[in-house]
């Protein structure tokens, strides 16, 4: 209990020290600004502006209200984090539940760590920290990953090292965002799930796409019959009838290769093999950027 006290004590002299004019904090260089560096801050709400580089673009008011409750009873437990804009003025890089709970409850202060970044700092920290905290929906996180790439110019395999995942769960993130804009608003109100996107992406015709999203939802289609109903589009049977079986299977010994190699390339390939023995690779590309990227995956460049 004292050592709690003690903190809270600690809290409320920094947050003095911030509404100092003479002596503001603007850079890790400044007087006093070590003092800052892993302690908690009661700073208020007021003063706090959300993060516009916050991936999740929808909160769930009901599981809102029940963090509210929480925080009414027992008060917010895990600080929230900013950086610092100007003279008490900040924004927030992750916490944004806690932080919308917390003016329901009508608190005035809330407790938080405070960093000094920049613009491409927050992003950075705010994209990876809610990646790997927050329950993004499927394209919450493509669109993540995505920014990270084009804002922060990574590349796949460095933001595959930043974030602790396979290249190749990356690369099916990304795929997501070449569905139909229709489908993936389906995906983040929950209507299907990345399996059922991951399988339509394999469809190259939009409408044929919307087509057998509708019958996704009409019929409350599992991830396997959406799979099938794919495959017999992309064979060259009518939607909902069994395609024509092929002369030729692939071999059991060619399976775990072609697993292999969608998941080192990031896209679905496809083998072909004949009576004899032979046989012919394909691998689907869709664009310009994404052909450059599978040329220098099969070259070894990084």
């Amino acid at each position: 209990m004292a050592k709690a006290t003690r903190k809270q004590a600690l809290g409320r002299g920094l947050s003095a020290l911030l509404k100092d004019p003479d002596n503001d904090i603007k850079s890790a260089e400044d007087k006093n600004a070590d003092k800052l560096v892993g302690h908690i801050v009661e700073l208020e709400l007021d003063s706090i502006e959300v993060n516009p580089f916050q991936p999740r673009t929808s909160f769930n008011e009901e599981s809102l209200r029940e963090l509210a409750s929480s925080i009414r009873e027992l008060g917010v437990i895990q600080p929230i984090t900013v950086r610092k804009l100007d003279f008490n003025k900040y924004q927030l890089v992750s916490g944004e539940r806690r932080f919308r709970a917390s003016k329901l409850v009508g608190l005035k202060t809330i407790p938080a760590y405070i960093r000094i970044a920049n613009d491409q700092e927050s992003l950075e920290m705010a994209l990876v920290e809610n990646i790997q905290r927050q329950d993004l929906d499927p394209i919450e996180i493509s669109l993540s990953y995505q920014r990270l790439i084009d804002e922060i110019n990574l590349t796949q395999e460095q933001l595959s090292e930043r974030i602790g995942k396979n290249r190749s769960t990356i690369a099916n993130y990304l795929r997501l965002l070449k569905l139909d804009p229709i489908i993936q608003t389906g995906m983040r109100d929950g209507f299907l799930s990345m399996g059922h996107g991951r399988a339509l992406i394999n469809i190259e015709d939009t409408q044929k796409q919307l087509d057998i999203y509708e019958k996704i939802i009409a019929k409350s289609l599992s991830v396997r019959e959406t799979e099938q109903l794919v495959r017999e589009l992309n064979s060259g049977g009518k939607e909902g009838q069994p395609a024509k079986k092929a002369s030729t299977s692939v071999p059991k010994t060619y399976k775990k290769g072609i697993k292999e190699f969608s998941e080192y390339l990031g896209a679905k390939v496809d083998v072909k093999v004949t009576k004899k023995g032979s046989g012919k690779l394909t691998i689907p590309f869709s664009s310009e950027a994404d052909f450059e990227r599978l040329k220098k995956l099969i070259r070894g460049e990084s």
